[in-house]
């Protein structure tokens, strides 16, 4: 099996395989083969929030990955400020999310 391991902090968070070896792990556990990534693609400037915490990063973190300031993200996450398609392209990348779709 050809596996990638992440690690954070020295220990192991992710393990990335083919798509292939993936979905025959899928099937040998008993469980109905997947056809839509797992990942669902950030959809909505309301989803921000929800995501980067769920992924367990700061306000810090996310708004340096993307270049910006924490508290231009906060405004962005609070509906105060639009952002371009360029930053939420940005901004799905920092949150390691599939893409991001206008709402």
């Amino acid at each position: 099996m050809n596996v990638q391991v992440i690690t954070r902090d020295g220990k192991p968070e992710y393990a990335v395989l083919p798509w292939e070896q993936y979905q025959q792990l899928l099937k040998d556990a008993g469980q109905a083969q997947q056809t839509a990534l797992a990942q669902p693609p950030l959809a909505s400037l309301r989803a921000l929030k929800a995501l980067r915490e769920q992924a367990g990063l700061s306000l810090e973190e996310v708004a340096r990955e993307a270049g910006i300031s924490p508290h231009y993200l906060q405004m962005i996450e609070s509906g105060e400020r639009e952002v371009s398609d360029v930053l939420k392209r940005t901004l799905a990348r920092a949150l390691q999310v599939s893409g991001w779709l206008d709402e």
